[in-house]
């Protein structure tokens, strides 16, 4: 996945604003199980996936809760440091060896300043992961485990072949033994 293409699904920008993002982006190679967001630390970059899979997860009581899995095209962010510049909450791994595009959020923020197409762009990025925000929220509050187990093979049917069954559990807020019983009745 090319960096045009990952910031122009997000909005299409000029040729000109494009560039500019572009000259502030580096990209690197990161190992599966690499920690690219940790919790309770401010975290200053974003960063898009141009190849690979991650998993957010909080921990509670000593137990790690998967709430959102990333993959190709995707940004990586803790809203939280982001907005507010406060601490996250979540952590964010690899899950295979995974190649990043990284831009500094200070850097964003200041183009967004130079550049009404770039700060158009960032309101629509705001808005697309307030959104998948709130679509992951709803189908946890409302939907049974089957349905949410059936809607991520509907949306992302690769998951189940990249991740491990203990993450997709923990995701869809499961045990591993209900997730294989659903799985069973699916087949």
């Amino acid at each position: 996945m090319t960096i045009d293409s990952i910031l122009n699904n997000v909005y299409q920008l000029p040729v000109a604003s494009l560039t500019k993002i572009k000259d502030n982006i580096t990209e690197g190679n990161y190992p599966k199980s690499h920690i690219v967001i940790k919790d309770n630390t401010v975290e200053p970059t974003i960063y898009f996936i141009k190849s690979g899979i991650v998993r957010a997860y909080s921990n509670l009581d000593g137990t790690e809760v998967t709430f959102w899995f990333g993959k190709e095209s995707e940004a990586i962010i803790s809203m939280r440091s982001y907005i507010e510049n406060k601490k996250g909450y979540e952590t964010i791994e690899l899950l295979e060896d995974s190649t990043l595009y990284k831009l500094e959020a200070k850097k964003l923020k200041q183009l967004f300043l130079e550049d009404i197409h770039i700060a158009n762009w960032g309101r629509k990025f705001a808005e697309q992961e307030l959104i998948k925000t709130e679509e992951r929220l709803i189908s946890r509050q409302f939907r049974a485990a089957t349905e949410r187990y059936t809607e991520l093979l509907e949306h992302n049917s690769d998951l189940i072949k990249r991740v491990q069954l203990g993450h997709i559990a923990s995701y869809l807020g499961i045990t591993q033994v209900s997730l294989s019983r659903i799985r069973a009745t699916i087949k």
